[in-house]
């Protein structure tokens, strides 16, 4: 199933965006990437195997520029309510509905001028 790669792409056609975003964790410099979070599960199976599944994301951005972080988190957060599709490469799930849980919030800020901000949002799809 491709959803995460199709979410990191949908993500990355948001406009003015310092660093693309990546598939993985926060590395120990600038860092804008796309994990998921537990809690995903499925809400439907049919009889052909087929489920209706809810999954969780986190979209994290560090950086030693608040301004930069909270600006392009805010702007991916408002392409990503707009969502109406997100189309499989492979034919694997076909896309139902994309919830913001949170709004970009701050997380972290450390010694060396390092802050951390996060934007969760939840998916609902099926899979095929």
């Amino acid at each position: 199933m491709d959803f995460t790669e199709r979410l990191c792409d949908k993500i990355n056609t948001s406009p003015k965006l310092p660093t693309p975003c990546k598939l993985g964790y926060l590395g120990v410099g600038e860092s804008f990437v796309l994990y998921p979070l537990p809690g995903s599960r499925v809400t439907q199976e049919y009889m052909d195997g087929t489920t209706d599944q809810q999954l969780n994301y986190e979209i994290s951005f560090k950086s030693k520029s608040h301004r930069s972080i909270n600006d392009t988190l805010w702007a991916v957060q408002t392409e990503l309510e707009k969502t109406k599709k997100i189309i499989s490469g492979n034919g694997s799930f076909e896309f139902d509905e994309l919830i913001i849980t949170n709004k970009p919030f701050i997380n972290q800020i450390d010694e060396q001028g390092w802050f951390v901000f996060l934007l969760n949002v939840q998916a609902k799809i099926t899979v095929f």
